[in-house]
């Protein structure tokens, strides 16, 4: 099964200067949890946003430059190559960034999505969710705390049959 994960926002944002725009601990540790021990497939300037491998993760870089080299990742150079070195895994994760979910949402399986209720200027946006083509299979409403400084929701997309 493949998953895009991302949280978005109101506008579809993604982020900024190659950076996210929003902190939401409560996203980040969702995150952590739902792609533990999986494969992670990114695109390169997303992984060199993180600075370093996931931990407890295989870590998966989509890139262009065949000269590239990321210790401790498997560097490909098209989505395409990245699915077929992740095809014996049960749950492979895309992790973005925008170009990388603009190819692969044409094949994901499930938009595992957290929607941040909140508009934000932004340089990189998550491709618009087409409801002919996916349902919304699950969703937690979520208020902004002491932590989480916006209201947000989890949202799980299915495609349809």
């Amino acid at each position: 099964m493949i998953t895009i994960i991302a949280a978005i926002a109101n506008n579809n944002a993604l982020g900024k200067n190659n950076q996210l725009i929003w902190y939401l601990p409560a996203d980040l540790t969702r995150f952590k949890k739902t792609t533990l021990h999986h494969y992670v497939i990114m695109g390169r300037k997303t992984f060199e946003s993180l600075k370093k491998p996931l931990p407890n993760r295989t870590t998966v870089i989509v890139t262009r430059n065949k000269k590239y080299k990321a210790d401790g990742c498997i560097v490909v150079h098209s989505l395409e190559e990245a699915i077929a070195v992740s095809k014996n895994e049960e749950n492979v994760f895309i992790l973005g960034g925008a170009k990388i979910y603009e190819q692969a949402i044409k094949f994901a399986d499930v938009l595992d999505i957290t929607l941040v209720h909140h508009t934000f200027e932004a340089d990189a946006f998550f491709p618009k969710i087409d409801k002919s083509i996916w349902k919304e299979s699950a969703r937690q409403d979520l208020k902004a705390d002491e932590k989480n400084k916006y209201d947000y929701s989890f949202v799980t997309y299915t495609r349809k049959d």
